[in-house]
């Protein structure tokens, strides 16, 4: 959280995450597939800026293109945790975007856990972690990982977390300016779906491992596929999610000099591993300022 915002406003980190490898080990009744995986948050991510309002509306200003009001998981999660708290209180949310919609980072799902744990302090609602992550699961598989704030290896639908501690890394991360939909990826036919489970241990110790959506991402999306050849030859080269964005682990002089070479057509960046997100530092350095400093509501 910054303290040069406008005065009634606070901004809160919703930081980008990489699977480090997505692997589909079945599929439940319901038709949701069981998935393993590794989170691995990044130091960068959009920024979420949040009002409070005591007339209980819940109203966006900027978010991200292309995206209405109704359909942004940071609105959303703003009106579940009203609903599901009983609150009066309301809020205005602008979300400032620097991570590609449709690119497997997380976005959209680190927005709403953000709003989700940044409105639960400001409206004084007192939920815990546990319950927050609950509701954040209501909203999209992903988004309780990033209401928990911890790298994890994820099983399930992505929401049995276990916290592990990655080593410090480097990436370099491509975006190719594709926007994949996720849903058509998790329909294929041709998706493999029973992927022999993994576990932390052999994860730890350099099992072999892949992303499940990578053949198909790279039949379907040229510019994706172009992405990860570039970028293979700085090392392995991986697709992140089910989206289009690729990345890579290097130390940081080499990322920095990838990203400089980086072919017309794509944009790319350097990020750092995180273990423990930005948004909880965030959180405590809010609770820290005590009631007298905090940022005041503001009223409608």
């Amino acid at each position: 959280m910054s303290g040069t915002e406008p005065v009634g406003w606070s901004r809160w980190p919703a930081p980008a995450k990489l699977n480090l490898f997505l692997h589909i080990v079945g599929r439940r009744e319901d038709g949701y597939h069981l998935l393993e995986t590794v989170f691995q948050l990044l130091d960068r991510g959009d920024v979420v800026s949040l009002r409070t309002r005591d007339d209980g509306l819940i109203q966006r200003g900027f978010g991200p293109a292309g995206v209405p009001a109704e359909a942004d998981l940071g609105v959303r999660a703003a009106r579940l945790l009203r609903a599901a708290t009983g609150t009066s209180a309301g809020a205005d949310i602008s979300i400032e975007k620097r991570i590609p919609v449709g690119g497997g980072l997380g976005g959209g799902s680190s927005d709403a856990a953000t709003v989700l744990v940044a409105l639960n302090a400001l409206w004084g609602c007192g939920l815990d972690e546990d319950a927050l992550a609950a509701l954040g699961l209501r909203l999209g598989a992903d988004v309780p990982v990033f209401v928990r704030g911890r790298s994890a290896f994820g099983a399930g639908i992505g929401d049995r977390l276990t916290a592990i501690d990655l080593p410090p890394r480097s990436y370099v991360v491509v975006d190719p300016g594709v926007n994949v939909p996720t849903a058509e990826l998790f329909g294929a036919a041709e998706l493999t779906r029973d992927t022999p489970p993994m576990t932390i241990h052999g994860f730890v110790c350099g099992a072999p491992t892949r992303n499940a959506f990578e053949p198909l991402v790279r039949a379907r999306y040229p510019a994706v596929a172009r992405a990860l050849d570039w970028l293979s030859g700085f090392g392995d080269a991986r697709l992140s999610g089910s989206g289009g964005s690729v990345f890579v682990a290097l130390d940081a002089h080499r990322a920095n000099e990838v990203v400089a070479s980086c072919p017309s057509g794509m944009c790319a960046w350097v990020a750092r591993g995180v273990n423990r997100s930005p948004l909880l530092d965030a959180l405590a350095t809010w609770h820290e300022l005590g009631d007298a400093q905090r940022v005041p509501s503001s009223p409608a």
